[in-house]
């Protein structure tokens, strides 16, 4: 990882604010990056949250599956809160600036919320898992009681470690540009920052990266290996695609959110690389959070049925 070398100690003063670039080497659009953006934010929390409402209301969607979902729009909330409106609110003022606690507040939470959807991603794959591989205990082992505690548990273990990575790498002093070539505080960019020896705070990132990203893939990718090999034995083309339909969408999302954020987070560190890793971060941090609820809803009768039945309460009433 490249950083700013320390300099003398009489000439070290430590940053105390940030200043986020984003998109700011793309001036004449600005107006129009605010206006895209502001439309997206709208749309992923409108969509995540009628989803949400879904399930907690239809008396339908009340299956581990679906409470699944339920919590996982309700995370993509949380995520995408975590950028965007810091994002719209520099493309609208164009000030930039940023605090040190707000930097690292936000790297925390960013942190935090994408860990969680990894955890929950790998739930979601091992209930998928178990309607298809184990159908008969199915009712038994994901009862409600046990759905709660897997909720629970992704949310809950990684907040210890990602407030204690985020205040490893904020021990560092930070006196160098305080331009960040990126539209939120993400790891990367922030330890090109520093100053000083900032190896072993280039090495926790991606121990934690294996530790929180690469352990739920592979146990997602254990989960569907079962689930396509049992699939594969099913005696009729009919049977295999309603079984594999009941996976689709899931794996669609998979796909979506771990190749983007690990090819961000696992490859090898460039010196030019500014401009890949915003787009990449685009994919996991915004567009995963908006094609979400139109993956799981368009290909899902079940939920386009609930979704017709609230739209038409709603008309009825008003």
């Amino acid at each position: 990882m490249d950083h700013q070398e320390k300099p003398p100690e009489e000439n070290l003063t430590e940053l105390m604010e940030f200043v986020l670039l984003g998109f700011a080497d793309i001036p004449h659009i600005q107006w129009f990056l605010f206006r895209l953006f502001l439309i997206i934010y709208i749309i992923i929390l409108m969509s995540n949250g009628t989803i949400f409402l879904i399930m907690k209301m239809d008396p339908s969607l009340q299956s581990p599956m679906y409470f699944f979902l339920a919590n996982f729009s309700f995370l993509e909330i949380c995520y995408v809160s975590a950028t965007l409106p810091r994002m719209l609110m520099n493309l609208g003022t164009q000030r930039r600036r940023i605090s040190l606690v707000a930097c690292a507040t936000q790297m925390c939470f960013v942190l935090m919320f994408g860990s969680t959807e990894c955890f929950l991603l790998a739930v979601m794959a091992y209930d998928r898992y178990m309607a298809v591989c184990n159908p008969l205990h199915y009712p038994l082992v994901m009862n409600h009681r046990v759905c709660i505690h897997l909720v629970t548990g992704s949310w809950t273990i990684v907040i210890p470690v990602q407030i204690g990575e985020t205040y490893q790498i904020f021990s560092l002093p930070f006196c160098g540009p305080n331009q960040i070539h990126h539209f939120f505080c993400d790891i990367p960019p922030i330890l090109k920052l520093a100053c000083g020896d900032t190896f072993l705070n280039d090495t926790l990132p991606y121990t934690v990266a294996v530790l929180f990203g690469m352990v739920p893939f592979l146990l997602i990718l254990g989960s569907y290996s079962k689930i396509i090999s049992i699939i594969l034995k099913l005696p009729s083309a009919t049977s295999q695609a309603k079984a594999f339909s009941t996976c689709s969408s899931h794996l669609m999302v998979v796909v979506l959110f771990f190749g983007s954020a690990i090819i961000t987070y696992l490859r090898p560190n460039t010196g030019n690389s500014e401009g890949t890793d915003k787009v990449l971060s685009l994919f996991y941090t915004i567009l995963t959070p908006l094609f979400n609820p139109m993956i799981y809803s368009l290909r899902n009768k079940d939920v386009m049925m609930a979704l017709k039945k609230l739209l038409c309460k709603f008309f009825i009433k008003f």
